[in-house]
């Protein structure tokens, strides 16, 4: 079995191709481990990363910007609509083969859509960074520091460009 990634569409504001949203994301997740794979963060060792490509499933969840506020409020303290919101569960399983959720994002599908606006690039680019993003916090990335966001934010453009996502 491979990783998995579910997806959850909680919003009716926006259409969403789910078909399409399913396959981009299996396909990033796996573009995602593999640049873990070949360049090692300290925090995240190879047998984690293991599991997780045979085993880890990420839940995804899209919203509007009326629940992701509420959220970000919740969780982080902040009162405004965010883009993502990544929630790590799990990176280790004793169980080897077993299925384990290693993580949930909560994407805004209003603020994808502004945010492509904005940008100037498609919808498809802004969920396929987005996921992307998430993904990098839930295996342990930040971008707190400067090399921190280096480190993050260059592995994000390589994972997307790797899949065709280009800017």
């Amino acid at each position: 079995m491979a990783s998995q990634v579910l997806v959850s569409n909680r919003q009716r504001r926006l259409k969403l191709d789910s078909k399409w949203f399913r396959g981009a994301a299996q396909e990033l997740l796996a573009a995602v481990l593999d640049n873990v794979k070949k360049k090692p963060a300290p925090f995240i060792n190879k047998k984690q990363l293991k599991n997780l490509s045979e085993s880890g499933i990420l839940s995804v969840v899209f919203v509007s910007n009326k629940e992701i506020r509420k959220l970000n409020k919740e969780w982080r303290g902040k009162d405004y609509a965010t883009d993502v919101l990544s929630f790590p569960l799990e990176l280790d399983s004793e169980l080897n083969g077993v299925p384990f959720e290693m993580g949930e994002l909560i994407i805004s599908l209003e603020k994808a859509q502004e945010q492509a606006e904005e940008y100037g690039h498609s919808f498809e680019r802004e969920l396929a960074f987005l996921f992307v993003h998430g993904c990098l916090h839930v295996l342990g990335f930040d971008h707190m520091s400067k090399a921190e966001e280096i480190d993050m934010f260059g592995r994000q453009k390589e994972i997307l460009n790797h899949c065709g996502y280009m800017r």
